[in-house]
């Protein structure tokens, strides 16, 4: 396998740019370079010389750590380089024309920590979106992720499954003999034990999922036409990113605004207003686009005086409460008025609370959608093992939930998924 290099700190110009080397030939590579290697785990002031005519790349800080116990899993090497974009290209230069070393590709180290079993999956999907979080909230539900959270439940949900497939093993290879009956073995009370795990795995499978920390809470903004939604959408995001107009009907399509609030990110859609006799095809399909985002949205704004649409988690807002014909805001919600700003603190505040019931909460274990697919999967088999009177059959379930598990950490083929996480990595990850 080729030894790889990169820089893995920030964008140049910086105070310092890490260069770092993964392989069987990066500490060979540091000895041509800086002449001698280190102590491990020591940095070292070297001066940086090309081998081909002795002169002096830089002087930098080397550090190097062999395999097994170092981050990729491989003999790994750093250069502490000053961080201007011409030592690095000087660096990277002569790097790149040493035999057997190469440019990495995205998100590489981390593949190689994976398949070297210094990570598993789940760890290596928690630090991309440690990599990409924008708000506390995301970098501490990433950083659990990264530090194992995800593979810990599953490691206990494993232990215990392997110990009910040992027990029906031990009954399916014993079946005539006398010593493994009894009430503790019976495939009813495995039965019972599978049902019990799995009702636990699906309750993981139903948690807020991550997605809804990483890419922002989908707020669909909603009404009949000339209701106001897009200017409450222009003072949620504090700009103009909808037209406005007293004439009814001015938004024709979607408009999406991200913000972020109270460590929260939100995506806002603001829709065409819902009528039943559109006056065109386009409006006609304007409303029909504003239905598909009101079936999509995880919150729903109803700025209708009609009673709004079902909907799990919805505001209904009394808008324009600023107009003296609307100053009895009825049985909604809440009273307000984009334009002057009356009410839009307790407009954020009911906000708030309504999404925090929907994220996971700080101590939760969050799912990402692949992660819960896997799992709903194991919680199927686990729930169909507890149904099965079959031991052969019970036996063959638990395998297939097995598989799940394995699916979720790495340990089952998952080259495809590996290949699209890595992708969205920076090189010098």
């Amino acid at each position: 396998m080729d030894t790889i290099f990169a820089l893995s700190s920030g964008a140049l110009p910086a105070g310092i740019a890490v260069v770092r080397l993964s392989g069987a030939a990066a500490f060979d590579a540091v000895r041509q370079l800086a002449g001698s290697l280190p102590a491990p785990r020591r940095a070292s002031l070297r001066a940086l010389r090309d081998p081909a005519d002795g002169s002096l790349l830089d002087r930098a800080l080397v550090l190097v750590f062999p395999g097994q116990r170092s981050a990729t899993g491989e003999d790994l090497a750093e250069l502490h380089l000053h961080g201007g974009r011409a030592v690095v290209r000087a660096v990277e230069a002569v790097l790149g024309q040493m035999p057997g070393l190469r440019l990495a590709e995205a998100g590489e180290f981390t593949r190689r920590a994976l398949l070297n079993g210094r990570l598993d999956l789940s760890e290596a999907e928690g630090l991309g979106d440690l990599l990409i979080a924008e708000t506390e909230t995301q970098r501490r539900m990433a950083l659990r992720s990264a530090e194992g959270a995800v593979r810990r439940e599953v490691d206990g949900w494993t232990r215990r499954l392997l110990m009910l497939a040992a027990q029906i093993e031990a009954m399916l290879d014993h079946a005539d003999e006398d010593d493994v009956a009894g009430e503790a073995d019976s495939l009813e009370a495995l039965r019972h034990a599978a049902g019990v795990l799995g009702a636990e795995v699906a309750e993981a499978a139903e948690r807020p999922p991550v997605e809804r920390l990483r890419d922002g809470l989908r707020v669909v903004l909603a009404g009949p036409p000339n209701a106001g939604k897009s200017t409450l959408l222009n003072a949620m995001v504090e700009r103009e990113a909808a037209i406005t107009s007293p004439i009814a009907g001015t938004t024709r399509d979607r408009v999406e605004a991200p913000v972020m609030r109270g460590g929260i990110a939100y995506l806002l859609t603001d829709t065409a207003g819902l009528t039943h006799t559109p006056g065109d095809a386009i409006e006609e399909i304007g409303v029909a686009r504003a239905q598909d985002a009101i079936d999509a949205a995880d919150i729903l704004l109803w700025l209708g005086d009609m009673a709004p649409p079902e909907h799990p988690a919805r505001l209904w807002l009394h808008t324009r409460a600023d107009l003296p014909e609307r100053s009895d805001g009825g049985n909604k919600d809440l009273s307000l008025s984009a334009e002057t700003g009356e009410g839009m603190h307790a407009f954020w505040a009911a906000l708030d609370a309504l999404a925090r019931t929907l994220l996971p909460a700080p101590d939760m274990v969050a799912l990402n959608r692949r992660q819960r697919e896997l799992t709903a999967r194991a919680a199927a088999a686990l729930g169909r093992a507890a149904l099965q009177p079959d031991p052969l059959l019970f036996a063959e379930e638990l395998r297939s939930a097995q598989r799940a598990f394995d699916g979720i950490t790495g340990r089952a083929g998952v080259e495809d998924m590996m290949d699209a996480l890595f992708s969205k990595f920076c090189i010098g990850k």
